[in-house]
């Protein structure tokens, strides 16, 4: 049996450690050459959404992160960074240890990006208030929380639809509306609780460009396919951005992501 944390769907820092440790890639490569499985039902697998974490320090880190954010202040930036900044991958740690902390981030989330994109990632961590601990490195908690759900369960489900973790989200409330088309008018033809839901890739319309259209199109647990808005959705295979608490407060201390 495998490890609690060489399940597929655990946290995405702890399952680069257990595709590290257990090489389990291949699967993974195969489902995606093979294209999408056609939309079935499946059982439910209830999600519990992550609380914020509750540490007043982290709150105003958070606030000091974003104002450098909006000022594009590298220098700022870099202070805010170990030096033995990680970067892990499915691969294991992409970090140039020969490297500074701010080039090795500035790498991983693109930060020099002319269309700003990596600074916007920064400002997206620093609205973010959920962390998680990583058992496997010790003091380390990485940012956005997972939510919680029986990952035995999951794995289960992804078997039985034909699906890999990547095609699975979670709606960020109750209650969320599936519409029969990508618009916001469009009929209501199911709801979703807070439970897995599959997510289907993306069929642009034809001439629509990608930014105009903020749906998502899922497959609901009874088998419909419909649409949901994206603020509505949350993916399991998000980046972390992962942090360490010292004597002089909060530190950028490693990503998790951008394979």
């Amino acid at each position: 049996m495998r490890p609690p944390a060489a399940t597929a769907f655990a946290p995405r820092m702890l399952r680069a450690s257990a595709f590290i440790i257990m090489g389990l890639l291949g699967p993974s490569a195969a489902l995606a050459q093979q294209g999408p499985a056609p939309p079935k039902a499946y059982k439910l697998v209830p999600v519990t959404l992550a609380q914020p974490y509750n540490d007043p320090s982290f709150a105003a880190f958070r606030k000091q992160l974003g104002d450098i954010a909006s000022r594009k202040d590298r220098a700022a930036l870099a202070r805010l960074i170990v030096r033995n900044f990680f970067w892990m991958g499915e691969k294991g740690d992409k970090a140039d240890k020969k490297k500074s902390g701010i080039d090795n981030l500035a790498a991983a989330i693109d930060l020099d990006a002319k269309d700003g994109s990596g600074w916007e990632a920064l400002t997206s961590a620093a609205n973010e208030a959920t962390l998680e601990p990583v058992p496997e490195r010790k003091g380390i908690m990485c940012s956005p929380a997972s939510p919680k759900f029986d990952e035995m369960a999951a794995d289960q489900v992804a078997k039985d639809t034909g699906t890999d973790p990547s095609e699975w989200g979670y709606p960020s409330k109750p209650d969320v509306e599936v519409h029969a088309a990508a618009k916001a008018d469009a009929p209501v033809i199911e709801k979703l609780g807070l439970n897995l839901v599959r997510v289907m890739p993306e069929q642009p319309a034809a001439g629509a460009p990608e930014q105009e259209q903020p749906f998502v199109r899922v497959v609901t647990p009874s088998g419909k396919v419909g649409f949901v808005s994206e603020e509505f959705m949350s993916s399991l295979d998000t980046d972390q951005l992962c942090y360490v608490k010292d004597a002089t407060g909060w530190k950028i201390a490693g990503y998790a992501g951008n394979d």
